[in-house]
Order: C-alpha cells, then sequence, then structure tokens
C-alpha cells in the first residue's frame, strides 16, 4: 500500500478538543480531568481571596477611622466586642481584653502587662496571616507541579501513539498527528492550569506581606499607647 493509500483508508480523527479528550489513553484522561479539576479549584481560591482580601482592606479602614477618631477605648471595646472581629479589630479586641483581665482580675498585676500584651498582639497578628494564608499554598503546588503533571501524561500518550503506530506499521502523518495531538494536549492544559496559580499566588502573597506588615504596624502604634497608660497607672500608685 503506498503513502496515498494508506491515508485514504486511515479513519479521520476528531482533532477538536473534545475529540481529542475522548480518544486519549485513560490514563491520560485521568490526567486531564485532574488538572482540569485543579484549575477550578485554583480559580475558586483566586476569586475567594480577592474578595477576602478586599473584604478585610474595607474593614482596616473602618476601623482605623473609629479608632483615630477621638473615642475612648472602652467604648470602641464596647462595640468590637460584641461581634467577630477580624484584622485590626481582632487585634484591639485581643489586647484590650488581656489589659481589662488584668485590671479587673484579683491581684491587679501590671508590672508585666505590656509584655503580655505584645505576646496576646504577636499570637493575634499570626492567626490573622495564616487565614489570610490558607489554601494558597495550593496554588503554589499547581503552579509547580502542574507542568509536570501535564508532561507526565504527553509521554504517556506519546509513548502509546508510538505502540499503536507500531502494531497498524503506518507511518503517515494522519495516523501518527492525532497520538501526538492527544498527548501535547495535556501539557497544553498543564500549563493552562499553572500559568494563573502561580501569577496569583505571586500577586496574592504580596497582598498578604502587605496586610501583615499593616497589622504589625498598629499593633506597634496600640502597644506604645497602652504602655503609656501603664506607666502612668505605675506612677500613680507609686
Amino acid at each position: 500500500m503506498n503513502p496515498a493509500d494508506a491515508m485514504q483508508a486511515a479513519p479521520v480523527a476528531d482533532m477538536t478538543l473534545l475529540g481529542l479528550f475522548l480518544q486519549a489513553h485513560i490514563v491520560v484522561k485521568f490526567v486531564m480531568i485532574g488538572l482540569l479539576g485543579s484549575s477550578i479549584w485554583c480559580w475558586a481560591i483566586i476569586v475567594d481571596k480577592t474578595l477576602l482580601f478586599r473584604r478585610t482592606k474595607d474593614e482596616m479602614d473602618a476601623f482605623e477611622d473609629a479608632f483615630w477618631s477621638g473615642r475612648s477605648l472602652e467604648e470602641l471595646y464596647r462595640s468590637f466586642n460584641d461581634r467577630p472581629a477580624t484584622g485590626l479589630a481582632a487585634l484591639f479586641v485581643a489586647a484590650m481584653r488581656e489589659w481589662k483581665r488584668s485590671f479587673e482580675g484579683t491581684g491587679r498585676q501590671i508590672q508585666s502587662l505590656s509584655q503580655r500584651i505584645d505576646k496576646v498582639l504577636d499570637v493575634t497578628i499570626q492567626r490573622e496571616v495564616e487565614r489570610l494564608e490558607g489554601r494558597l499554598l495550593f496554588l503554589a503546588s499547581i503552579g509547580s507541579a502542574g507542568p509536570y503533571i501535564g508532561l507526565f501524561g504527553t509521554v504517556w500518550g506519546i509513548m502509546t501513539a508510538f505502540t499503536s503506530i507500531a502494531a497498524s506499521k503506518n507511518t503517515s502523518l494522519a495516523v501518527v498527528a492525532p497520538g501526538i495531538a492527544e498527548a501535547l494536549f495535556a501539557t497544553a492544559i498543564g500549563l493552562f492550569a499553572a500559568i494563573p496559580a502561580v501569577l496569583a499566588y505571586n500577586k496574592l502573597q504580596a497582598t498578604v506581606a502587605k496586610q501583615q506588615s499593616r497589622l504589625e504596624g498598629f499593633a506597634d502604634e496600640f502597644s506604645a499607647i497602652l504602655s503609656r497608660q501603664i506607666d502612668e497607672r505605675l506612677s500613680l500608685a507609686a
């Protein structure tokens, strides 16, 4: 059989994306499905984190406006202690809770209150950063492993294509091209999942670092305010 007759005898392959998926080997199909599912989950994380960071920034702005408006610390504590607090409000409530616990207790021990407040603020910052960073590691994992998972599907698909070519003893382009296209489709899906994950991870991680710096800055300012009040009370008690 000459090449022209072989090309006419070869069945016409479906070269659409759906056709490439349906014609792929079962292992390659699992790789594609896993990468597509990971890509969908990555986009869900990206949207969720973008909304969370925007909401957290708005809450921080609103709290700072209230904090520097001249209202008393007791009034602010009563207003923010009655509802779940996040961001700067969480730092304020945690520090004020330790403050009130020290003065309302029987011992009224304020000698090491400043150190305890600093410790409470550090722990609260760590919890807030963990809340902001939640699930970002999945983006980093897909960004780094996605191309390799797709490459695994490509290698497996090419092996299967070459095995089929050897069995059919036909090396015409009409026979070779569909198998190679199916294999390369897995790498394309891997890149489709990895590239947005890497870009989003870098952007979201930078936003986390910016908000962490804002939390630490407020913690230092508020700790200094409480430290001055502690010194005043100690001087009056002396």
